[in-house]
């Protein structure tokens, strides 16, 4: 098996060159060949290249019929430009699912929106450390098809017992980057999972007005919020949900999960696929 390393978003710092070498003796180990893209390391202010050079990196990772999936493990601010560069059609002819989370929510969504394939919401880089044995063995086990517990994860209903639809979204503040666009999915019957790295109070709840303006939670079939990082340490007053439900309706079912977002030990769901949430099942 052969992946690609892609990094669509800000480049990675040089000085994190021997963690994504840990990264490719990693995939070798189970079996993997990882072959990185050009354009990796940071070398004008984020960027690693252009956002065309970065399109063309992924698009010959989609050409290649060698690679079997994609891995992005890049993150920041810079992922959107290379959207207009993208060519969709290769995309959806091709049987390889690309993985990435953060701001590649922008492409996660965008190939979704465009080409009706999904994708999956997920940091490959969690597995570098010492401390993550057990997640490479996650990852591992579903690569070999013995189990999912890389996508297994639990939740609660905060209103309402069962929703169930095609999950968008993903990061909140970069999914917003493609309203107004014909890249931003169609919120009619979707879940919307939302997370955060950053933000206090005021910076979500103007994100989730954002929300509400463009008509998202009143066409969604459901919400799933996963963590907010930074919200959450700062041990604010009111919840996610407390802030949330000024912008939604009491029909409109809610669950929360820890397992998606931003942290070390956050798992993989797919973006772009049909899933229920029902009360009995974690």
């Amino acid at each position: 098996m052969r992946v690609g390393i892609s990094a669509c978003s800000n480049g990675q710092d040089i000085e994190y060159k021997c963690k994504i070498n840990s990264l490719v003796d990693i995939f070798g180990a189970i079996g993997i060949e990882a072959v990185l893209a050009e354009h990796i390391y940071a070398k004008t202010d984020d960027f690693s290249g252009t956002d065309k050079e970065r399109a063309s990196d992924l698009m010959r990772f989609y050409k290649d019929d060698g690679i079997d999936a994609i891995y992005d493990i890049s993150g920041g601010d810079l992922a959107n430009g290379i959207l207009k560069y993208l060519d969709y059609d290769i995309i959806k002819s091709s049987n390889k699912c690309f993985w990435g989370y953060s701001d590649l929510t922008t492409v996660i969504n965008a190939i979704y929106s465009m080409t009706g394939k999904a994708s999956v919401l997920y940091q490959v880089k969690n597995l570098i450390s010492l401390e993550a044995a057990h997640r490479r063995k996650w990852f591992e086990d579903y690569i070999k098809g013995e189990n999912n517990s890389l996508f297994d994860i639990e939740y609660e209903f905060l209103q309402g017992s069962r929703m169930e639809g095609v999950v968008v979204g993903g990061n909140i503040r970069c999914l917003l980057k493609l309203a107004g666009t014909k890249y931003f999915p169609d919120m009619e019957w979707k879940i919307i999972l939302l997370e955060a790295l950053g933000g206090k109070s005021g910076q979500i709840v103007t994100l989730f007005h954002q929300l509400e303006h463009l008509g998202a939670f009143d066409k969604a079939a459901g919400i799933l919020l996963g963590t907010f990082i930074n919200y959450e340490r700062a041990n604010p007053e009111l919840s996610i949900f407390d802030i949330l439900k000024e912008n939604i309706s009491e029909s409109l079912p809610v669950a929360q999960t820890m397992d998606i977002g931003h942290g070390r030990e956050s798992k993989a769901i797919f973006i772009g696929k049909s899933r229920l949430f029902t009360k009995n099942l974690t």
